[in-house]
């Protein structure tokens, strides 16, 4: 023992490196033909030792043979030396005289002279790899099969075996290679030895292992046949088996067997690629035949009994007497220790050919492995199960898909495998459960291409057994909506079980026969629902998985929703409360799952669509639909049959509900009809003809009675009622007679009668509560059927044969019965269905996950909200935050808003920012220092210090991010954060975006309750000191001095609003498509308060340029407060529906409505929110004028009607608005121009000093543009406005008059205040523009619809009293340009008119009242220095005015009319000459000189010496003026002068007339003006030279 034992390790070295396939040198460094003799020797020297070949013969020692003459070798046709048999003679003592007992002489034991010869001939052998190579094995196989060896020199001869594999002693090339690896395998496998202790022979049994191995995995392993392998293979599994061999040993054989079935099954695939006919003709042979011929593996677990000759032999005890052992070994029984290999024998024919192991041999390999699974097989233990499990899965993971595509090995897989395994999955054992999974999980993972209902099968196991049935336990602080869309249950269970059988299965099996499988779920222990947890996980991870499963099954009418259930158990147990029903590890490993079914679709992402090959997407989008509409339909039938076809019918489902043949083809082609109800359907009297219908939809030819009925029976449950039986059976009868037409049955009753017996017979042989002996026998079946065949007896074999059908297979009725048998007859069906159902579709494309994702989303966002809100570790959240990442991506790439959506709406909630109500911000705090500013406010401080919303928030943004084209209704949450932010002061009060389209300063926030300034104050950080502080704010009713640790988290929430990227979000906003857009102001306008009350809760209505009260005391504000947030999301809407022309079109009508009620309730708003929103429409009206949902008129009268106060507040973005509009289009321009209602409001505002500027700007505009939109309509109105500005400008005078002081006092010139300055300016700037606009006039006469003199007055009349009446303004700059536009203006040649003389209205409504109101104390008195000059002025205009139209006067005017205007002129210049204005006197002298001699010289003022006739006008002429000016008429008229006076006093009298014509006694009334018609005049006017 110890002489071999010492070679064990050296020899094993070699052993775990299998040798290549190749051909290969000799690696040993001694020479082989050496090795090989000393292998020899060591063998026999072992042998000596041994007592039964002590006396060996000398031979045996030298290498030579023993007998009396050397024998003759004789070589074959291949050169090898083979001993024949017949040579060998009678031995001879030796030389040295040995004698054995008796005084015969000692012949050697055949295994010594086996190695002697072999010795002999290597002698002559140059390179061991030409020399035969079963002769080179032959001694050392005798002695492995020898049974009178030891166990040490069984060793030995094995090490010399495995050295002569491993050194490459034996090799690819070796001659005969074939034969002798066969008999190797042989001898091995059949290997005896005599048994010592049990080390020592387990010793030998681990060598014939690793020699085992080392054969099939080295160079010799391809060319092993199909016998050699199943016999390796069996020795091996039987020592797996042997319970009496140790742990070790069998662990061994385990680890042995593994390593080679890898090399077995793997040779599969070489096989596919080498010799691929050759394959499929073997698979073609084998299909169908339980095992292949002359192969047939059985391991034995006992090693004893016939099997056991076959395998590894128990080791023999040694008999007590050496020498009855060797007398029996050499005379008795010599065959004990002789190996008869083929070659041996002399003339025999060279061996067949022997072929490389193939299909044959794996098959059988693989189906022993597979029978050893079989759980109810008492000969096989859970240990040994476990082995087989192990092996299994190694020949899966290596051959998975060949295995699948082979049928021979396929149906193995598809039947026995699935049966046993499933069965397996149910075991306590956590060991067999384990190992069953993994199989499982392998199985699945490499041939779930052929294994569709069995997948579902499974899948819907484990689903039911993990599925937990208790509610979502209520976590404080976390709001139920968050996981809403988690499944309750998984859709294959029954929602009550107190409910009648309900439709919907979603197995391929109803309810009660997966129940009959032992599938239908159930309590499981902690530790297997974790195991089957992992399982899944794994299935899972497999890219293609889940897209299979809802492709092939979700998308499948008569399939479950596999897919949605998965996700769904993954989701509900990833919530942590499923640890206190399974282990702790379960949450985190389902969350792991389903972040990885997530992330598979992620990487999927960018993938390019591959369509080829694979069912349309579409189509199966519309078969889905189709399923849920069968779904419940069903559902319907089951409860009510009438109701259910009609709603089918109304979906087009049934085609024709009066149809028998539609119904019975729907009833028939679906499993989700309940069987019960199904039966008593087509079983009532009023359903004949579907009943007829639904049996003319079974093919009964060519089956036997029993078999027709077993087949209608799987379909419906029989009723109760034997009347309605009797219906069934009888339409049964009459149309399988007419289908099969049945030799042995005469006619329909006889098969109505011989059905009844059958079911009588199925329901008698399977009645669990009747005992074997009372049950029927054949004879009795057929005594109960005497006579019933027309007078006939059926024919005997006929019965005996539907007899034992239903004694060995019962018919089972749905959802009845269950006996033990139950789960091989539920899986014969099973098998009857998947003989009729396709592969699976394996989906390497990444076109269903679109559909995939839509429908599954919602449990998995539910879950990582859920694990978001109550996770407190950092690598769960990572996780999360990836998912929620991920889930967005998808979501965006495939438009799935809805998903988008609810992740916002999630993250919304979890960050807190988005409450429905923001909170308060009237505490909100500003701490300075260091020349920066916080606000500190209730929303910031809480924020700040929860870590989870802070995440949340940055997540939330990030999805965002990217993906706002997809946003749908999570607008709304988005919005309440944004607009929580900002009156917080957290992000900025402008878009920087939009801030182009807004010409108004950013939105104003509501001022800080305080303002602090850290740097002002002492660092004084004592206790007294804070808490005088606080009381100190506590007694001024102010909130206390925010602390560091509430600046801390202020500025922690600052810094996490910044990685928000707010900027770039609303960038992308900006560019977004307009069917996001609208999305998203649909959520904006929904934030607008509808009963105007604001949303945030403040209690200060002061909002800009007020400075913060130091002490923070408040003032409550009267009327509406101020919400900021009502204006953010106005401003927001607006901007948006500006951005383009398709953004106005589609858009900005529901802007403008929503504004239009704002505006309506000005009330209810405070005036900033209003003036802002008048802005906002006037922008809307600008884009949009093209359309007529905002018309200006309307928008104008809106504004006109506020009161002076709001109009006010107002006016600055009113007028920058209506500025912008004006700016716009043409035709806006002229309806804004043209509505008396934009004049009223800039009447009205012109007097607001802020806004005076503006208005000014805003009509210079209007009035001086290339394009000026003063019209008839709107002229006078303007000419108003313009007077108003002129009339302000009297500000000035006062500047002027103080300049003239100190001119006076010889002081320099004061500069003028900016404002006087700047409104007198504007005051000029009118006057000049009213000058402007009487160059209009003409064309206004002409294209007026007045009469000509109506005309003259509705157009002139505005243009001269407006000049006039400012020719009275203090301020003398005005006065000024008015006097001389006026001057301009009445000396213009348009102004007067032959045809009528209305124009003669200048002298009695503008000058003369002129002068009257000059002449006025107080009017003087406004300026005196200045208003002297005027009225001189307005002297000479009168008379230059009075000579320019002179001509005219006296053609339009009558003699009468003529004196009377004369008369009032001399009238006006005695009033001014006695208005006691010192230089007065000589300018009206000189004004009436000029006017005497011009009429004089013009012939309308002469002596009535030469016209009598105008008498009366010299006469009164002289006689006004000689009261004033005594001394004129001398001057000018001496030679009159000279004739005596009473000439000239009797013409006076003669002419007297008797009353005197009456002066003016002043102005006339102002403003008394005809109405205008309106006419637009576009013609150019004279302009005045």
């Amino acid at each position: 023992m110890s002489s071999s034992d010492s070679e064990l390790d050296a020899a094993t070295l070699h052993q775990d490196a299998p040798a290549s396939l190749d051909s290969r040198p000799i690696t040993v460094a001694v020479n082989p033909v050496a090795l090989v003799v000393t292998e020899c020797i060591t063998v026999t020297s072992a042998m000596r030792k041994h007592a039964r070949w002590a006396h060996s013969s000398v031979s045996a020692i030298l290498g030579g043979s023993s007998n009396k003459t050397p024998a003759v070798q004789r070589r074959d046709r291949t050169g090898q030396g083979i001993i024949s048999g017949g040579e060998q003679e009678e031995a001879v003592p030796s030389r040295w005289g040995l004698r054995g007992k008796k005084g015969k002489s000692l012949q050697d034991n055949p295994l010594m002279s086996a190695f002697a010869r072999l010795r002999n001939d290597l002698k002559g052998c140059k390179d061991i790899r030409t020399f035969d190579t079963p002769s080179m094995l032959h001694p050392f196989l005798q002695v492995i099969r020898s049974s009178s060896t030891s166990a040490p020199i069984t060793s030995l001869a094995l090490i010399a075996i495995t050295k002569f594999l491993s050194y490459g002693v034996i090799g690819h090339d070796s001659p005969r290679l074939p034969e002798a690896m066969q008999q190797l395998s042989s001898a091995i496998t059949h290997c005896r030895f005599e048994a010592s202790d049990s080390a020592a022979d387990e010793i030998v049994l681990l060598r014939i292992l690793k020699l085992m191995e080392g054969m099939i995995s080295g160079p010799g392993g391809q060319v092993l046949g199909d016998e050699s392998v199943c016999e390796m293979m069996e020795t091996g599994l039987s020592m797996c088996c042997q319970a009496r061999l140790s742990e070790l040993l069998r662990r061994s054989a385990e680890i042995a067997m593994v390593s080679m079935c890898q090399v077995i099954f793997r040779r599969l695939k070489t096989l596919e690629i080498e010799t691929p006919e050759e394959l499929d003709a073997l698979d073609e042979e084998l299909e169908g035949k339980i095992e292949p011929d002359g192969l047939k593996m059985d391991p034995s677990a006992s090693g004893q009994g016939d099997v056991a000759q076959s395998k590894v032999e128990s080791p023999q005890q040694p008999s007590n007497s050496e020498g009855g052992q060797e007398d029996r070994e050499d005379t008795a029984n010599p065959a004990t220790s002789t190996l008869d290999l083929p070659a041996m024998a002399e003339g025999e024919q060279p061996p067949a050919e022997i072929r490389p192991y193939s299909l044959p041999s794996i098959r059988e390999l693989f189906r022993v492995l597979v029978d050893l699974l079989d759980p109810h097989d008492r000969q096989h233990t859970d240990t040994m199960r476990v082995m087989a499990l192990r092996i299994v899965d190694v020949a899966l993971e290596v051959a998975g898909p060949s295995i699948a595509s082979h049928p021979s090995l396929a149906n193995l897989a598809k039947d026995t495998l699935c049966r046993h395994l499933f069965q397996l999955v149910r075991s306590d054992n956590m060991a067999v459960l384990n190992e069953s999974l993994r199989v499982a999980g392998t199985l699945l993972a490499t041939c779930r291409n052929v294994l569709q209902l069995q997948q579902e099968l499974y899948l819907s196991y484990v689903v039911a057994c993990l599925f937990p049935r208790v509610e979502i336990p209520q976590e404080p602080g976390i709001d139920q909506s968050l996981y809403e869309g988690v499944p309750q249950a998984p859709s294959l269970i029954k929602s009550s079980p107190q409910q009648a059988p309900s439709s919907g299965r979603s197995t391929p099996v109803p309810v009660k026969d997966r129940r009959q499988l032992g599938l239908e779920g159930g309590a499981r222990k902690p530790d297997a629902r974790e195991a089957m947890v992992e399982n899944l996980g794994g299935l899972v991870r497999i890219p293609s998985f889940m897209a299979e499963l809802f492709v092939n099954y979700d998308c499948e009418i008569d399939r479950g929703d596999v897919c949605m259930d998965i996700v769904g158990l993954l989701s509900r147990n990833a919530f942590p409360d499923s640890a206190t029903w399974s282990t702790v590890n379960v949450p985190p490993l389902c969350l792991d799952a389903l972040l990885g079914f997530v992330q598979s679709i992620a990487d999927r992402l960018d993938d390019e669509p591959v369509t080829e090959g694979f069912p349309s997407a579409q189509a199966l989008r519309e078969q889905r639909l189709r399923k849920k509409i069968i779904i419940r339909g069903a559902t319907k039938f089951n409860e009510k049959p009438k109701a259910g076809i009609a709603f089918l019918t109304s979906q087009g489902i049934i085609s024709d509900p009066d149809d028998p043949k539609a119904i019975a083809e729907f009833v028939k082609g679906t499993t989700r009809v309940d069987k019960k109800v199904l039966g008593e359907f087509l079983s009532k009297r009023d359903n004949e003809p579907i009943l007829k219908a639904f049996m003319k939809l079974f093919d009964f030819r060519g089956l036997r009675l029993d078999e027709a009925l077993r087949l209608l029976l799987h379909t419906f449950r029989l009723p109760g009622e034997s009347a309605l039986i009797e219906r069934i059976i009888t339409d049964f009868s009459e149309e399988y007679y007419n289908a099969a037409q049945p030799e042995e049955i005469a006619n329909k009753d006889a098969i109505f009668v011989l059905t009844y017996a059958v079911i009588m017979l199925n329901t008698d042989q399977h009645n669990p509560n009747l005992k074997g002996d009372k049950r029927m026998k054949v004879e009795d079946f057929a005594k109960n059927l005497r006579g019933v065949n027309d007078g006939k007896n059926f024919d005997p074999d006929y019965l005996q044969a539907i007899y034992d059908s239903i004694r060995t297979r019962e018919i089972i009725l749905p959802e009845e019965h269950n006996d033990r048998n139950a789960y091989d007859h539920a899986w014969k069906e099973l098998l009857v269905k998947v003989q009729s159902t396709p592969n699976m579709v394996i989906c390497d494309t990444n076109i269903f996950d679109a559909d995939m994702f839509a429908a599954t989303w919602k449990p998995i966002v539910a879950t990582l909200s859920y694990v978001f809100m109550s996770a407190t570790d950092d690598a769960v959240f990572s996780r999360v935050v990836l998912g929620f990442d991920q889930c967005a991506q998808i979501a965006a790439k495939y438009d799935l808003s809805d998903a988008l959506d609810r992740i916002i709406s999630s993250l919304s909630y979890i960050s807190t920012l988005a409450p429905d109500v923001p909170p308060s911000t009237s505490l909100n705090t500003e701490v300075q220092a260091d020349k920066k500013s916080v606000m500190v406010s209730e929303t910031a401080v809480r924020f700040g210090r929860d870590g989870r919303a802070q995440l949340a928030t940055v997540v939330l943004f990030q999805v965002i991010k990217g993906n706002e084209a997809g946003i749908r209704d999570g607008w709304n949450h988005l919005i309440r954060i944004m607009v929580n932010l900002f009156i917080n002061s957290l992000i900025p009060p402008y878009f920087l975006s939009f801030q182009k389209t807004l010409a108004l300063p950013p939105i104003p926030l509501q001022n800080p309750a305080q303002v602090i300034d850290r740097a002002e104050r002492p660092a004084d950080a004592g206790i007294f000191s804070a808490f005088t502080s606080y009381v100190s704010s506590f007694a001024n009713d102010e909130p206390p001095e925010p602390s560091d640790q509430e600046i801390e988290y202020t500025l922690c929430t600052v810094d996490t609003v910044k990685e928000c990227h707010f900027e770039d979000i609303l960038a992308n906003i900006s560019q977004l498509p307009v069917a996001a857009l609208r999305s998203l102001l649909e959520s904006l306008l929904e934030h607008i308060p509808e009963d105007g009350e604001p949303r945030v809760i403040v209690v200060k209505s002061e909002v800009s340029g007020q400075a913060a009260r130091p002490n923070g005391s408040k003032t409550k504000g009267k009327g509406p407060v101020y919400d900021p947030s009502l204006v953010f999301v106005l401003e927001l809407a607006t901007v948006l529906a500006q951005r383009d022309e398709e953004t106005v079109k589609e858009l900005a009508k529901d802007v403008t409505d929503a504004l239009s009620s704002v505006i309506r309730d000005a009330s209810k708003h405070h005036p900033v929110v209003i003036a802002r929103s008048v802005y906002y429409l006037l922008g809307l009206l600008k884009a949009s004028n093209d359309y007529d949902f905002i018309r200006a008129p309307v928008l104008l009268h809106t504004f006109s009607s506020f009161n002076e106060a709001l109009l006010k507040e107002c006016s600055q973005p009113l007028l920058h608005g209506l500025s912008e509009c004006c700016k716009g289009p043409v035709a806006l321009r002229s309806e804004l121009a043209g509505s008396p209602d934009f004049w009223t409001i800039l009447s009205r505002l012109c007097g607001v000093p802020e806004a005076a500027g503006d208005v000014f700007q805003l009509v210079e505009d209007l009035t001086t543009s290339p394009q000026p939109c003063i019209t008839a309509d709107n002229y006078e109105a303007t000419i108003a406005l313009l007077n108003e500005f002129a009339t302000q400008a009297q500000v000035g005078a006062r500047e002027e008059q103080l300049h003239d002081q100190a001119a006076r006092r010889g002081k320099g010139q004061r500069p003028k205040k900016p404002e006087s300055t700047e409104v007198v300016v504007r005051g000029s700037k009118a006057m000049t523009i009213v000058f402007q606009l009487s160059t209009k006039v003409p064309a206004f006469i002409e294209h007026s619809h007045l009469e000509t003199t109506e005309a003259w007055t509705a157009y002139w009349s505005p243009i001269l009293k407006t000049l006039a009446h400012q020719c009275l303004n203090p301020c003398r700059e005005i006065r000024s340009n008015a006097f001389s536009s006026l001057q301009r203006t009445l000396l213009s040649t348009s102004l007067a008119s032959p045809d009528h003389k209305e124009w003669t209205a200048i002298f009695s409504s503008i000058l003369m009242p002129l002068i009257t109101q000059l002449l006025k104390p107080e009017v003087y008195q406004s300026d005196p220095l200045g208003m002297s000059e005027t009225r001189v002025r307005a002297a000479t205009l009168l008379s230059k005015v009075f000579l320019h139209y002179l001509v005219l006067l006296s053609e339009v005017e009558a003699d009468k009319e003529f004196l009377d205007l004369w008369l009032k002129i001399i009238s006006i210049m005695d009033r001014l000459v006695n208005s006691g204005q010192g230089d007065m006197e000589e300018a009206v002298g000189e004004n009436l000189k000029n006017m005497l001699l011009v009429l004089s010289n013009g012939g309308y003022l002469v002596t009535p010496d030469e016209q009598p006739e105008k008498e009366q006008l010299w006469n009164e002429t002289w006689k006004r003026i000689n009261r004033f000016q005594p001394d004129l008429f001398k001057e000018l008229f001496p030679e009159e002068a000279g004739k005596p006076k009473r000439s000239r006093d009797e013409r006076r009298s003669r002419d007297e007339r008797p009353k005197d014509v009456v002066e003016p006694a002043g102005a006339e009334p102002q403003g008394e003006t005809k109405e205008l018609v309106i006419g637009e005049g576009k013609k150019e006017a004279e302009k005045e030279s």
